[in-house]
Parts: structure tokens; C-alpha cells; sequence
């Protein structure tokens, strides 16, 4: 103590007094070449250390702290490089380079890495921002403007992870998934209104068409059967399946089935199935699917036909089983 003080006293530099503290700690015969290089990195080494010892003490206090995990996570990123960049500090005065040189250093350095890597330094940005603004958390499913879908498997600083239903693993960066337009089937209820639409014929009888659709989305498990109203913002809208008259077209009318599904993850399934059911209660009813009908009509105004008949050689003009129209048509 009476080293340090006399060292301070000096008016020498808070670098000079690590060093001098470091050289009269240490026996003569550690003072080796090079020795401060080594101790720089053990201390370096010891500051990854504590890095993570802090990460696991603190881990669960900050994540009860803050709800979302992808903040937590950040958080808990931050302690770490914090701890670490304060251990390059001791090591850098140990080695006789000043607070002032190490931020000098540190600006010329991150002026020339900064243009080269803008693109990083971007996506660093706009992770902050999908860390607050919240648009989806780790663990919901999410579809983006191209129909990829997926779920989220981590949010860091500069990219986002998802894995998409077929089972592929996507890291998008943050700059380009905020560019996008992003649909969040998980946020706040996973409940997901699906629409089918059938068109069927002017002959068909309508009321019966409806209640089989409605009856055909109820048979199937994950749709939602009835219950109480389910709230989208203001509105409200039945919890049972309901087929309301779309449009009345040139080919038939357009019914549209609408129907709720108690989680978003197997929609394809589950419309098919719908459609394979409403098919199966048509073929017992007076129902028929309608399809474009075209006629043509023939009047005075298509011309005329001059049609001949030929004989061939393995039968006879008399033989109309082998014989062979020969058709032009005038148009005029």
C-alpha cells in the first residue's frame, strides 16, 4: 500500500501506476520478456470467464425482469461484452497503452471497419428497433410477403432465426426483415379465420348448400365449433363456422364459407379436408358444383358448310362405317 501511494503521490499516470503495482507484486523471477503480454491475456482470459459466470448468476433475475426473451437475451449480451471490453482495458494498461490511445484507436479502427462494414452496422440498427418495436417474440409463427412460413427461433442484434415449416432453417438480417411485411399468426391469439369459397349452380338449392358447408367445416376436430364471440379489435365476429352468398356470377353463385381454427400450424390440412367433406355431403344433396359452360351457336351470319363424303380404299362410299367426311367451311 505504501508502494501505491508513493506512485501516486509521483503524479504518474493511472497506466504507470498498474504497471509499477504489477511489477512489485510479482517476484523478480516472473519478470520475464514479455511477461506483460502474457498477463494481458490471462487477464483478458479471466474477463471471458467472469463473463459468463455473471450471465448464469444474472440470467434468471433478468429474465423475470423483462417478459420478452429476445430483450433478455440482449441484456444478458450486453453484461457479457461489457465485462469483457472492461478486462481488454486492464490488459491494455498493463501493456502501457492509455485510455486516450485505446479510444483513439478504437475511433480509427471503427471509422475504417464502419465503411467496410456498413451492412453489419445496419442490421445492428434495425435490430434495435425489432427489439422495441415487438412486431413477433421467439416462438411465434410468422409468414412473410413472399409465403414463407415458420417460427422464430431467436432474435439477436443482427439477425433474425426461423425455422419454416418444411423443416428449413432461415437466418434473415435484421435490415432486410424490417423492409418486408411480416404477418404474425401467434401475436396475443393464435386463433386464425380461414375462407373457403365454392361456387355452385343457379339450379342448386342455395339454403341447403350453405348449412352443408357450415356442417362440413364443424366436422372437422381443429375448427372451432361455436362458443362465445371472438373479439378482432372492435369487432366481433361469430365463433362458428358461417357461409354467407358471395356473389351471384355469370357461371353460378359464389358461397363463401368462413370458419376459425384454434392454432394457425396446419392450415393446408385442414382446408383440405374441409373441401373433401363439403364435396361429400354435395353428392347426397341437390347441390352441384358449378363450371364455365360455353355454347356455340350456328345462325345465318357464320356462313355456310360445304360437306362431302369420300370413299377410301377399304370400303365404299356406300359403306358409311368407312367412310371419310370431307368438310370446308365458307365464311363470309
Amino acid at each position: 500500500m505504501f508502494g501505491v501511494a508513493t506512485v501516486l503521490q509521483n503524479g504518474e499516470s493511472a497506466e504507470e501506476t498498474t504497471r509499477s503495482l504489477l511489477e512489485q507484486l510479482l517476484p523478480q523471477w516472473l519478470q520475464f520478456p514479455g511477461h506483460r503480454l502474457i498477463f494481458a491475456l490471462i487477464i483478458v482470459a479471466i474477463g471471458v470467464y467472469f463473463s459468463k459466470v455473471f450471465v448464469r448468476l444474472l440470467g434468471r433475475s433478468v429474465a423475470q425482469r423483462f417478459a420478452r426473451q429476445s430483450v433478455a437475451q440482449s441484456v444478458l449480451g450486453g453484461v457479457r461484452g461489457l465485462t469483457i471490453l472492461f478486462s481488454v482495458f486492464i490488459a491494455g494498461s498493463i501493456l502501457g497503452l492509455g485510455l486516450d490511445n485505446i479510444l483513439f484507436n478504437l475511433a480509427v479502427f471503427s471509422a475504417v471497419v464502419g465503411v467496410i462494414l456498413a451492412p453489419i452496422v445496419g442490421n445492428i440498427i434495425n435490430g434495435v428497433f425489432v427489439l422495441a418495436d415487438q412486431p413477433f417474440e421467439i416462438g411465434d409463427m410468422i409468414e412473410l410477403e413472399d409465403g414463407t412460413q415458420g417460427f422464430v427461433d431467436d432474435i439477436t442484434i443482427r439477425y433474425t432465426k426461423i425455422f419454416t415449416l418444411d423443416n428449413t432453417f432461415m437466418v434473415i438480417p435484421n435490415g432486410n426483415i424490417r423492409e418486408r411485411d411480416v404477418a404474425n399468426y401467434s401475436a396475443e391469439d393464435e386463433r386464425t379465420r380461414i375462407s373457403l369459397d365454392v361456387l355452385i349452380t343457379y339450379e342448386s338449392d342455395v339454403p341447403t348448400a350453405r348449412s352443408m358447408m357450415e356442417r362440413a367445416a364443424r366436422d372437422i376436430e381443429p375448427v372451432i365449433k361455436g362458443g362465445p364471440d371472438i373479439r378482432v379489435g372492435t369487432a366481433r365476429y361469430p365463433a362458428g363456422p358461417a357461409c354467407l352468398i358471395q356473389q351471384y356470377g355469370d357461371d353460378g353463385i359464389l358461397l363463401r364459407l368462413r370458419y376459425w381454427v384454434r392454432a394457425p400450424y396446419k392450415i393446408g390440412s385442414i382446408q383440405s379436408n374441409v373441401r373433401t367433406r363439403i364435396a361429400e355431403l354435395f353428392e347426397d344433396a341437390d347441390v352441384e358444383m358449378a363450371y364455365p359452360h360455353r355454347h356455340i351457336v350456328f345462325d345465318e351470319t357464320s356462313g355456310s358448310a360445304n360437306v362431302s363424303i369420300t370413299g377410301q380404299q377399304s370400303g365404299s362410299a356406300e359403306d358409311p362405317e368407312h367412310a371419310v367426311a370431307d368438310t370446308s367451311a365458307d365464311t363470309q
